[in-house]
């Protein structure tokens, strides 16, 4: 592994790990808030391309017109 390998690595460790990917934040601020628009996961920083895909993979619920919940996952 390369020196600057190392220390990037070293570095995101003591930083805390990696940063949330959008699909976690989105889901997490979901959870938190109950229910969300699609100005608030915009304002997150979430493109509204990702919304479509994440009530496709079953992350998200569309409950109406520009709102969306987080999904209940059930244990496998």
């Amino acid at each position: 592994m390369r020196k600057r390998d190392r220390d990037r690595a070293e570095a995101l460790r003591l930083a805390g790990g990696p940063p949330p990917s959008l699909r976690d934040r989105a889901v997490a601020l979901a959870r938190e808030r109950g229910e969300v628009r699609t100005r608030d996961l915009t304002a997150a920083g979430i493109p509204r391309c990702y919304l479509s895909r994440m009530c496709e993979e079953g992350l998200l619920v569309k409950v109406g017109h520009g709102r969306y919940r987080a999904a209940i996952l059930k244990a496998a």
